[in-house]
């Protein structure tokens, strides 16, 4: 198991959508998200949509990160991307759940451990925890997730479906 699972605004808000956010406590236990994930998730809740209040999870820890001089040069990532990277260099070990395609290449450009929402489905029905990931990854679709035919035949390869 990792030392500390740091997660992006996108797994948690789909998650919450699927009504599967739990699994991220049954999985992983404490998932730590950076201040600028919490106000993402706020300001969507503001706006209307049906994302999570990270604070209501005592599972989920937010935490403030100092965001280094060479992550804030790659523009095209937003402010939540660019503090689960920043928190993922300050914590060696630690493993990123994000779905960005740009802060993934960023990502494994820097040797961190990666997963995303598509990834978090997977592990779940592989220890148990869900019956199938074929229907959940069609509904992430029908919820505007972007998943590529690739990844997704991955997906359900790996999960036997």
């Amino acid at each position: 198991m990792p030392d500390l699972v740091i997660c992006d605004t996108s797994p948690l808000f789909y998650l919450h959508r699927l009504r599967h956010l739990e699994l991220l406590q049954k999985l992983y236990q404490q998932i730590v998200v950076p201040e600028a994930v919490a106000e993402e998730l706020r300001v969507g809740r503001e706006r209307g949509e049906d994302a999570p209040d990270v604070a209501a999870y005592d599972w989920i820890e937010v935490r403030s990160v100092r965001v280094p001089a060479v992550i804030k040069l790659i523009t095209d990532l937003g402010a939540g991307e660019a503090q689960v990277l920043s928190l993922a260099l300050e914590e060696p070990g630690s493993l990123v759940i994000i779905d960005d395609r740009l802060a993934r290449e960023v990502a494994r450009v820097v040797n961190l451990r990666i997963t995303g929402t598509a990834g978090v489905l997977l592990k779940a029905k592989q220890a148990g925890h869900i019956l199938a990931v074929a229907p959940l990854l069609h509904r992430l679709t029908q919820l505007d997730f972007r998943l590529s035919d690739a990844v997704k035949t991955s997906i359900l390869k790996l999960a036997q479906e």
